[in-house]
C-alpha cells in the first residue's frame, strides 16, 4: 500500500505489538513507561510519541484497554444486543460505523464449486495492524489476512486452500482501494463473502456489531436463530476470511469476558479492540453515525 500515513501506522503497530508482548509477560502490566521504552531499545520520548500517535492515548492509558478487565467491562457495558440493533434498522449489512461498506454473498451453488471459474487477485499491504494479505474477486474484497514476519507464505497458502479451484493472480492494485478504505476509515469498500450459507449468516451478524462494542458467540447464535449452536458459531467466526472488516475480533466468550481465539493472533485482537475503544471513547456523542450509508 502506497499511502504514507498507513505505512507509518503499520510501523507504529509493530512498536505496539512489541509493547503488548512485554505487557502480557509476567509482571508486564506493572511496567513503567521508562521500563517499556528501555526494553524496546528506545528513548522514553520516542516511544511515548510513537505510541501516542498510533493509539491516540499514552502507553499508561492504553494498558488499561489491553487488560482482561477491560474485556469484561466491554462485555458488561458495550455488548451489542444484535436482535435489537436489527429491529432498529442499524444492522451492519446495511450500515457500518467505520466506513461506507457494501457487500454481497456468494450463492450456495457458487460456493459448492470451491472457487471454480473465479479469478482472485491478491497483494500484500502495510496496514495499521501489520502486514496484510488482501484478496479481491471481481465483486470486491474476499480475503484480508494478517501475517507476522516470516508468515507470508503460510498465510497465502491458508487462504488459497479455502477456494482451491479458483485462479490466483498477484496484482496488488485489485484489492488496494478496499484495503485503503478499511484502514483509512473512509472511502468505499465492497466485500464479496465466500462461505457456506451458515457461515455467511454468522458473518452477517458480525457486521451488526458496531466499532467499540463487543458480542458473544451465544449472542451471535441468537441473532441467527441458532441458540444451541455455539460451537458451530465459534467455528464459523474462526473461518472468517476478511479480518477486521468482518469484525470477529469483537466476539468474546460470554460470562468471563475472555478473548477467545483469533486466527491472526491474540495480541492483534487485543490491539484492535483497544484501538477501537480509544476512538469510541473520544468520539463526540451523536457523531457515530455521521457517515452511515445504505447498502
Amino acid at each position: 500500500m502506497k499511502d504514507a500515513s498507513t505505512q507509518a501506522a503499520s510501523y507504529h503497530y509493530h512498536v505496539i505489538a512489541r509493547a503488548i508482548a512485554l505487557i502480557d509477560a509476567p509482571g508486564g502490566a506493572q511496567r513503567s513507561l521508562t521500563d517499556l521504552a528501555q526494553e524496546m531499545g528506545m528513548s522514553v520520548a520516542h516511544f511515548q510519541r510513537l505510541f501516542s500517535q498510533w493509539a491516540g492515548v499514552s502507553p499508561k492509558r492504553y494498558q488499561q484497554y489491553l487488560t482482561l478487565g477491560h474485556a469484561r467491562k466491554l462485555l458488561s457495558e458495550r455488548m451489542s444486543t444484535l436482535q435489537t440493533a436489527h429491529a432498529l434498522g442499524l444492522s451492519g449489512q446495511a450500515r457500518l460505523h467505520d466506513l461506507f461498506l457494501r457487500w454481497e454473498a456468494m450463492t450456495p451453488g457458487e460456493y459448492a464449486q470451491r472457487g471454480a471459474g473465479l479469478t482472485i487477485r491478491y497483494g500484500w499491504y502495510d496496514t495499521a495492524f501489520g502486514n496484510a494479505l488482501g484478496m479481491a474477486s471481481p465483486r470486491g474484497l474476499c480475503g484480508l489476512a494478517f501475517a507476522d514476519q516470516g508468515e507470508q507464505g503460510a498465510i497465502l497458502s491458508d487462504m488459497i486452500k479455502r477456494w482451491p479451484k479458483a485462479s490466483y493472480i498477484e496484482d496488488a492494485s485489485a484489492a488496494e482501494p478496499h484495503v485503503m478504505a478499511a484502514f483509512a476509515q473512509t472511502g468505499h469498500a465492497e466485500l464479496h463473502l465466500i462461505g457456506t450459507p451458515f457461515q455467511i449468516k454468522v458473518w452477517e451478524a458480525l457486521l451488526q456489531v458496531p466499532s467499540g462494542e463487543v458480542t458473544t458467540y451465544g449472542e451471535l447464535g441468537k441473532a441467527i436463530g441458532a441458540d444451541r449452536a455455539a460451537r458451530a458459531v465459534g467455528t464459523a467466526v474462526g473461518r472468517n476470511p476478511i479480518g477486521f472488516l468482518l469484525p470477529c475480533h469483537r466476539c468474546l466468550r460470554g460470562g468471563t469476558g475472555a478473548l477467545g481465539g483469533y486466527h491472526w493472533g491474540l495480541p492483534r485482537k487485543r490491539a484492535m479492540l483497544a484501538w477501537e475503544a480509544v476512538r469510541q471513547d473520544s468520539t463526540p456523542p451523536g457523531a457515530a453515525y455521521d457517515q452511515l450509508s445504505e447498502r
